[in-house]
């Protein structure tokens, strides 16, 4: 008896498990073929740590002997290699008498590229959400200090398969993000 309720039960998953994939694979082959290792390694990295908002960025330490001011005027510099522009930079807040597991000081530098940027507004208006890019750099009262950037994976490959042309434009910008504030973090010029 035992055993045919455990057979019945099988049936019925493999039977759902079917049904899900005849449903879903149409759907899923229209996205681009980064698409599920770009989700799956968000959905890792939530399950990990429980914290969606980390799962979407990246984050690089900065060197203790580079000081805050030359981070940020290295990111300024490094916008123009990247052909970026330097559309904001914000002071949010300085706190001297941070806790050690407190932040202290956060100052959000933008970029664009305008021309990339109207390019992918006219594509979609929701990208607009990832723009301008920011870097956040963030002091701790401990001293321990980080510059944050989003992980563009998922805008770039999270849907349909971007035009060839959409693709080069947002891989350049990629490129920056990932690059400006990795050099930044060191001192580099």
């Amino acid at each position: 008896m035992i055993k045919n309720i455990l057979a019945l039960i099988g049936a019925l998953v493999l039977i759902v498990m079917i049904g899900a994939y005849m449903t879903m694979s149409p759907k899923m082959a229209k996205l681009d073929s980064g698409a599920m290792p770009a989700f799956m390694d968000m959905f890792e990295k939530v399950l990990k740590d429980g914290d969606p908002a980390k799962a979407m960025m990246k984050e690089y330490k900065i060197d203790e002997d580079v000081s805050n001011e030359d981070v940020v005027e290295s990111i300024k510099a490094l916008a123009e290699e990247y052909n970026m522009r330097v559309v904001g930079d914000t002071k949010m807040f300085n706190i001297p008498d941070a806790k050690p597991d407190q932040v202290k000081f956060v100052e959000n530098v933008s970029l664009c590229s305008l021309y990339i940027a109207k390019k992918f507004l006219n594509h979609s208006r929701y990208f607009g959400g990832f723009m301008p890019c920011r870097i956040m750099l963030v002091e701790y009262g401990n001293g321990d200090r980080y510059l944050i950037t989003m992980d563009l994976t998922l805008a770039i490959h999270g849907g349909f398969p971007l035009d060839e042309e959409m693709l080069k434009l947002a891989t350049k910008v990629q490129e920056a993000m990932d690059k400006i504030p990795e050099r930044a973090a060191i001192g580099d010029f």
